[in-house]
C-alpha cells in the first residue's frame, strides 16, 4: 500500500474544502491552516507576514494603475515578487512592475506578466492541486517548501530550497499533465542552510539566502 495516499488525499480534500468553508469555523480552519503552514515554512514568521502585506499592497496599487487594461496577480517569497497574468499592452506590463517595486521591503521582482487579451484558461487551479499532490506522493522533498503558481498553464515555482529539491520538484512539475512549462522562481540554499533552518522553530529562523 502506497503511504503517502492518507497525506495527498488529506491535501486534497483540505484544498477542495476550503473554498467552502464558512463563518466561525472556516476562518478557524483557515487560521489553523496558516499556523502549520508557517511552523513548516523556511522563512521566518515575520518574512511570512511580511509576504502577506506585500502581495495586498502591490496588487492594490497595480490594480489602482492599470485599471480595465488587464489582470495581474502577484505572489511574493522571501520577499521576492512574482508577477503573472496578462495585459493589454507593454504600457500596463512595465506600470505593474514600477507599482510592485514601489511596495517597501521588496528586494526583487521577476515580470511575467504577458501582453495579451484576457486569459480564457480555466484549469489552473486544478493543475495547481495536482502538481502540489504529486510533490507529497514523490516523496522527495517536503511539499510545503515549494510554492506552485500556475497561470495559462504554466507553473512557476518558488521557494527556499536545495538544487537537488529545485530539481526534483521541476521534475514533478514537468510531468504533470496539462502542464505547458515550468519556470524556476527558487532561491538556491546549500544543504547545509536548509538542515539549519528547518532544525529551528518558525520565529527564531535566520532569512535564508541563496
Amino acid at each position: 500500500m502506497n503511504k503517502t495516499l492518507p497525506a495527498r488525499l488529506a491535501w486534497l480534500l483540505l484544498a477542495a474544502s476550503l473554498p467552502l468553508l464558512g463563518g466561525c469555523f472556516g476562518a478557524a480552519a483557515v487560521s489553523l491552516g496558516a499556523g502549520t503552514l508557517i511552523a513548516t515554512d523556511r522563512r521566518p514568521a515575520e518574512t511570512y507576514v511580511t509576504d502577506e502585506g506585500i502581495e495586498m499592497r502591490a496588487a492594490a496599487r497595480i490594480r489602482d494603475t492599470i485599471g480595465e487594461r488587464g489582470t495581474v496577480h502577484v505572489t511574493s517569497y522571501n520577499r521576492s515578487i512574482l508577477l503573472t497574468g496578462s495585459v493589454a499592452d507593454g504600457a500596463a506590463k512595465a506600470e505593474a512592475e514600477r507599482q510592485a517595486a514601489s511596495v517597501p521591503n521588496v528586494k526583487s521582482i521577476t515580470n511575467e506578466v504577458e501582453v495579451a487579451g484576457p486569459a480564457s484558461y480555466t484549469g489552473d487551479t486544478y493543475i495547481t492541486t495536482k502538481v502540489k499532490a504529486r510533490f507529497v506522493d514523490s516523496n522527495k522533498f517536503s511539499a510545503n517548501h515549494v510554492k506552485v503558481v500556475t497561470e495559462g498553464g504554466v507553473v512557476f515555482l518558488l521557494g527556499l530550497v536545495t538544487q537537488g529539491e529545485a530539481d526534483a520538484a521541476v521534475e514533478v512539475a514537468r510531468t504533470t499533465a496539462g502542464v505547458r512549462k515550468v519556470v524556476r522562481v527558487f532561491e538556491i540554499i546549500s544543504d547545509a542552510q536548509a538542515r539549519q533552518v528547518d532544525a529551528q522553530p518558525a520565529e527564531k529562523k535566520p532569512t535564508a539566502k541563496p
